[in-house]
């Protein structure tokens, strides 16, 4: 946990989770609010999204509930989020219970070890920039079952997912992200944002990308190469293209519109902010590799089809 008892603070754990084999997503979200108010006391609140091919969305909310430290500790002393109707992430195992929606799920394996850096690493630990992501679980198997209405929904031996931190002053004005499963443990993961600060607001998405490929993650500088990179944040689909060096990367994500589901944000501030969200995308990406001064040749290339995880947030 990040967070110090500072004022205008959001801290943000997420779970993403998807099955093509069982065409079932879910999206877990655990969210810590530290208004700029004095008077205003920090609070969690969160919810959790279950996603089934060709159906609405089912959204259930926990909370807010007050954040207060535990019995005798002081307020340096909040390492850990509390537990809060049920739900918890940690030690391999997401658990949680809601009125309609509950879980018990494993992580089976995963990459743990080597957390991906979405952000430098600096800016994670510094905290020098307005807000910060990172995933220390990158990709992992996920087995176990979603309950619905006491209707058991059982995970596939496919399904995958990953965990996700942010430490931030406040949600982005406009934002993208996308969560993509390559397979083999290889990951894509895309933050695209324009900020809230004056001088900021007004200028194009600062994209960061980090491609991870037989356990190498590329671009080695993401806040560098963030500066080359082209986004379009759109919806229902929107895009990222870009060329460092001898590689030239394109995604185009689509997030559908029947499958998603749209969730209202408050920052720190008060101010609102809306966040259509999808575990159960489409994204296709392109990775070209030079091979003369003006021909590339095709390295990579994935056609993800309802596993992609994506959002676009806009305000409000």
């Amino acid at each position: 946990m990040r967070w110090r008892r500072q004022r205008g603070r959001l801290e943000v754990w997420y779970a993403t989770i998807s099955d093509p084999e069982t065409g079932i997503g879910l999206w877990i979200h655990n969210e810590l609010v530290s208004p700029t108010v004095a008077d205003e006391p920090p609070y969690l609140h969160g919810w959790a999204v279950l996603f089934r091919t060709g159906t609405d969305p089912i959204l259930e909310r926990f909370g807010p509930v007050p954040m207060e430290p535990e019995s005798g500790s002081s307020v340096d002393e909040v390492d850990v989020i509390p537990v809060t109707s049920g739900m918890v992430i940690e030690s391999g195992q997401l658990q949680g219970k809601l009125e309609r929606l509950s879980w018990d799920l494993t992580l089976r394996e995963g990459d743990s070890a080597k957390t991906l850096f979405t952000f430098p690493s600096w800016a994670w630990s510094k905290e020098l920039l307005p807000g910060a992501q990172v995933v220390p679980v990158a990709s992992t198997a996920v087995g176990g079952t979603i309950h619905l209405d006491g209707n058991s929904l059982k995970l596939s031996e496919m399904a995958r997912g990953n965990i996700a931190h942010i430490y931030s002053h406040s949600n982005s004005k406009k934002w993208g992200w996308l969560h993509a499963e390559l397979g083999g443990g290889d990951v894509l993961e895309i933050v695209a944002a324009t900020p809230t600060r004056p001088g900021l607001s007004s200028l194009p998405p600062f994209t960061l990308v980090q491609l991870r490929l037989g356990g190498v993650d590329w671009p080695s500088d993401p806040m560098a190469a963030a500066l080359i990179f082209r986004t379009s944040l759109e919806l229902p689909t929107w895009s990222v293209r870009g060329t460092l060096g001898r590689w030239r990367i394109r995604a185009e994500i689509t997030i559908p519109s029947k499958e998603s589901i749209a969730v209202p944000y408050k920052d720190p501030d008060g101010s609102s902010a809306t966040c259509t969200n999808c575990e159960l995308s489409d994204a296709n990406i392109l990775l070209e590799r030079r091979i003369s001064l003006f021909g590339w040749e095709t390295y990579h290339q994935w056609t993800l089809q309802g596993t992609a995880h994506a959002e676009i947030g806009t305000r409000p």
